[in-house]
This record gives C-alpha cells, structure tokens and sequence, in this order.
C-alpha cells in the first residue's frame, strides 16, 4: 500500500498574531501526532523563518522553508506565480488558509468563513479585495474546500461561483488544544490589572477589530453592569487589531492585552462567563474554549463551536446581549445547565477527529 502524503502549507504561523487560523494549524497537527501510525506523510510549508531556527520544528513533521519572506511568497502565489519550494510536491497539498501556492490537482482549501462579504465594513479594502480573488482561485483549483460548520457550508455554496456540494466537506475544529490552566499566572495577570485575587469577573476574548463586535458588547455590559450581583468587571483580552486602538475607556472595562497560553487558559477557568458576539465566525474557537474549561458562554445565536449549549444573543441587538449577560451571570440554575451542556460540547470536538476527517479527505482527493 503506498504511503499518502500530504504539504500542509502552514504559512499563517509565520505571521506575528496566528489568530484563529493558527489555532487550526496547531491544532490539525496535534490531531495528526495523536493517530500517529494513521497519519500520513505529512511534509509542513512556509516562507523563511524570521531569524535563528524554525519553531516549526517543534511540531514534529519534516519542514520546507521557502527562501523567499512570507509577505514577497504570499504576493506571488496571489499572482499564480508557483514559486519558493525546491523539491517535489506531494500528490496532496492542504493549505490552511487562502494564503497558499497555485496546484494543478490535488489541492484541498480551508475556507474559515466569508464574513468579509456580509459585512464589508469590518474590513479594510485591500484585505476584502484580497479576500475575493483568494476566494474564487480557490474555487477554481481546488479539488475539495472544507469549513468548519455548516454555516461556512452554506454560504460557500450560496456564493455564486459555481461550487458543487460534492466538493465541500464539513469538518468541525477540535477544542482540546488549549494549555492546562495556570491559575496562579492568571490570578497575577489579574492583579496587575487592578482585579483582586478571588474576585469575581467577566471576560471576553478575541484580537480588537470590527468584526468582533466589542462595542456592543461594551455598551450592553455598561447596560447591566448594576444589575448584576456586584458590579463584576469585563476583562477584556486579546491584541489590537485592525482599526481598533484599543478597547474605548468605559466603567468596570479592564483592557487587559493579551495573555499567554497557560494564562489565557487559567483566564477561562476563573471567569463567571465568557462573552463572545463577533458578527460573523465560521467556528469561534474563543467560545468553545471557554465550554472546554467549564464556563457559561454567552455567544452570537448560531456560533458554531457553542451552538446549543450557551445563551444565544442577537450581535446586532445590544439589548439582547445585555440580556444573555445578565442571565449568564446571575441566574444560578441556567449557568449550572451551561456547564453541564457545554462540557457535553467540548467533548465531541477534538482535534483527533478533525484530523481523522482531514485524512480521509486527503485519501478521497489522492485516488480521484
């Protein structure tokens, strides 16, 4: 039997904020390393490390890296130029995220979401523009598209560029990536930012740009903040990112910065909630991680990785997230019913069986 082998082109853990997609990245190859004899003959791509050795290195498959730096690499695939790599490529290449060579055959594209084209303002021109013709060239080479939820599903196949159902698979990301919660590293993360240790907060968690919705989210916490039990704080954590100079000073807000794994983690465990209403998400990893850490989620209705075991809200509505908060925070039973329902949650999405689906779409691709 011959060995499948597939190039995961990866190029998105070159960038200095992986966001979401790196989360994918990772967490593919920890699924892959975890069926270990199943796994094909993965071979990872990508620009030219920065400096010094490759941390690609560290996620245990052979790496090629492109003489050529990322923003120079990516500009020329965009162009249909198939430059940057010396040796052969495999019968199967996975690109993660749009950002990825021109193939002949044997391409399988990742589309995370299309949020760009529901809501244009959230992003600038050059990245809808970039985004587009990404888009469609995927629709053109690609052999298979996967997407994370039905929702991406559905929009992939409404988009009018000739797609066939036969050629999108679902495939729902795994939640069993995050670092093991260092709460004494989150508790000091807290009191460098004025929260006393043990005292109760709410959070939120995503880079600061348009599409995440933290106005609203902001305006509806201020709504309710004197409503709630004590006048618990919103944390709110992530980088800054485009258009956004960070979080609009406002009552009770903790603009916190980003925070490190094991933090971030710890972050999850200790907080009465997690808010996450972005307009738009494909999957929404931030609310399932929450879920995988036993805190009630409060979510944008329909997110994908919470769906049916959070409190549901309208994003474009501040006085239904300033509902789902106030229920969330203080309503004893119904958060004892989001634990319950969201460990239910968590457990059905590893990265294991991501990456099982990913090889049997690799597999499908490989004999066609």
């Amino acid at each position: 039997m011959v060995e499948l082998e597939v190039d995961i082109v990866v190029e998105q853990l070159r960038r200095p904020l992986p966001g979401g997609i790196g989360t994918y990245c990772r967490g593919l190859l920890q699924g892959l390393r975890a069926l270990s004899e199943q796994s094909p003959a993965v071979r990872l791509r990508a620009s030219r490390p920065a400096r010094g050795g490759d941390p690609l290195l560290a996620e245990g498959f052979p790496v090629e890296a492109s003489r050529l730096p990322g923003r120079l690499l990516t500009a020329l695939w965009a162009r249909g130029l198939p430059v940057g790599f010396a040796r052969r490529r495999a019968p199967v290449t996975h690109a993660t995220s749009f950002g990825h060579p021109p193939v002949a055959a044997g391409l399988v594209v990742m589309v995370h979401d299309l949020a760009w084209r529901r809501f244009p303002e959230a992003y600038p021109a050059h990245g809808r523009s970039w985004h587009e013709s990404a888009l469609r060239r995927a629709a053109r080479q690609a052999a298979r598209l996967v997407v994370p939820s039905e929702l991406t599903a559905g929009e992939l196949l409404g988009a009018g560029l000739g797609v066939e159902p036969s050629r999108v698979t679902v495939i729902p990301e795994g939640l069993d990536h995050l670092a093991a919660p260092d709460l004494e590293a989150a508790t000091g993360f807290l009191a460098e930012r004025g929260i006393e240790p043990g005292s109760q907060f709410l959070l939120t968690v995503s880079t600061l740009e348009p599409r995440k919705n933290l106005a609203r989210l902001v305006d509806a916490y201020g709504s309710i903040r004197r409503q709630l039990p004590e006048p618990w704080p919103l944390v709110v954590v992530g980088p800054v990112g485009w258009k956004e100079g960070g979080v609009a000073p406002a009552p009770g807000v903790v603009a916190a910065g980003p925070a490190a794994a094991g933090t971030l983690s710890g972050l999850y465990r200790l907080a009465r909630l997690l808010a996450y209403v972005p307009l738009l998400e494909g999957f929404g990893l931030p609310a399932g991680e929450a879920l995988s850490r036993g805190t009630p989620v409060v979510a944008s209705r329909g997110l994908p990785s919470a769906a049916g075991a959070c409190v549901e809200v309208d994003p474009t509505d501040t006085a239904s997230i300033a509902a789902g908060l106030l229920e969330a925070a203080s309503d004893d039973r119904r958060r004892a019913e989001l634990v319950s329902s969201g460990a239910a949650r968590a457990a059905e999405l590893t990265w294991a069986r991501a990456a099982e689906r990913h090889v049997e779409v690799w597999s499908e691709v490989a004999r066609a």
